[in-house]
């Protein structure tokens, strides 16, 4: 089947096309299965939008910023500073007390990451709403959703701690505070979504 897909959506697609291969050929020389594993999530839902693009119809302030947490999340492992790679540097010192540390580029990217999942969600539910739709109650459910698809990702990473016999996946507090991140992005988005919709009705 053809993907009816518009130019600057092949754009995307090639670009994603050249980032997987990288990416999937230097993770296999390391050996790095947890992120393989990544790549085939990553893989699976790059395919998910493309199947139903002409139907979802992202625009693409949507598609760049999916694209970019992919690109930021399978970098994260790639990139090596200090004794590390990006995804354990402290961003910002607001906590440093070893596992409870704040705010580390993983929660950075779990933030803008459920901040996109939030746009989606938001995407898909408003072309079903009918006008008199109670908003405070669709904004809380863009973030549970958003919150779900989280949790979802905190369950794969499970699956890679049950399957690998080494993962960066880290404890406790590690996902925590990526729970806490997830939800934090998808408020924020939607109060960007609150004051878009307030400036398109002036």
């Amino acid at each position: 089947m053809m993907l009816n897909l518009k130019k600057g959506e092949w754009i995307l697609v090639v670009f994603n096309f050249l980032v997987l291969m990288f990416t999937s050929v230097y993770y296999s020389n390391i050996k790095n299965y947890e992120f393989i594993i990544y790549i085939f999530v990553v893989v699976f839902f790059m395919a998910l939008v493309l199947l139903t693009i002409r139907k979802t119809e992202f625009g693409y302030p949507i598609l760049f910023g999916l694209n970019l947490w992919a690109l930021l999340h399978l970098f994260g492992g790639i990139i090596h500073i200090g004794d590390g790679v990006l995804y354990g540097v402290q961003l910002i010192p607001i906590i440093s007390n070893g596992d409870f540390t704040i705010l580390r580029y993983d929660q950075a990217l779990h933030f803008f990451g459920f901040m996109m999942t939030a746009f989606v969600a938001y995407h898909i539910l408003k072309p079903h709403l009918i006008k008199t739709a109670n908003m405070k109650l669709i904004y809380p459910l863009v973030v549970l959703i958003s919150m779900g698809a989280g949790a979802l990702n905190e369950v794969v990473e499970f699956l890679a701690v049950l399957a690998l016999p080494k993962t960066g996946v880290g404890g406790y507090y590690n996902t925590g505070l990526d729970l806490v991140s997830n939800m934090l992005g998808a408020i924020f988005a939607v109060f960007v979504i609150y004051a878009k919709e307030k400036w398109k009705k002036k």
